[in-house]
């Protein structure tokens, strides 16, 4: 899974003719790709799956905490336990794409902020035309203590965005 793609580009009639899918193994994120399939004639879909390194998560923890840890090293890729995961949950969103009808290819891609910007970015990268996304439509307290990643993206994503919202 390589970061190095050709960019999309519009077919004869300037319609799109790609789509990033972000996708993190969720039951809301298999049901988005499941949507895009019967709802968009777009069939070329990159799965993008953003991971964070663990050490880069347990920095983040620790700082949160007020706690420091020194010693993170960002050269442990190789070996980190997170990106195993993000290869193997990246691997499914591409095979239940297929399943839905699309010509996937996958999209992994280290967050170094947020998970949010990792696929605005990625779409600008690959030029997708379309950004689909699945939420777990949080509201409530649990909607105010926690920010959105679908929010931040329809927000901040320059290009049409689909948001599946989980069933009722």
């Amino acid at each position: 899974m390589s970061d190095d793609r050709t960019p999309a580009t519009p077919d004869a009639a300037g319609r799109p003719d790609s789509m990033l899918i972000a996708y993190d193994g969720s039951d809301e994120a298999r049901r988005a790709i499941e949507w895009a399939g019967s709802l968009l004639s777009v069939r070329t879909a990159y799965i993008l799956t953003a991971w964070e390194p663990l050490q880069r998560q347990a920095a983040r923890t620790a700082g949160a905490s007020g706690m420091m840890q020194p010693d993170w090293d960002s050269s442990v890729a190789d070996d980190d336990p997170a990106h195993e995961e993000a290869k193997r949950i990246c691997r499914e969103g591409v095979e239940i794409a297929a399943s839905a009808g699309f010509t996937a290819e996958p999209y992994l891609v280290e967050s170094e902020t947020t998970i949010w910007s990792a696929i605005v970015d990625a779409a600008r990268d690959l030029d997708a035309g379309v950004i689909v996304s699945g939420t777990r439509g949080n509201s409530g307290l649990r909607g105010l203590l926690s920010s959105s990643t679908a929010d931040a993206v329809l927000k901040n994503a320059g290009r049409p965005v689909l948001i599946v919202p989980p069933p009722k």
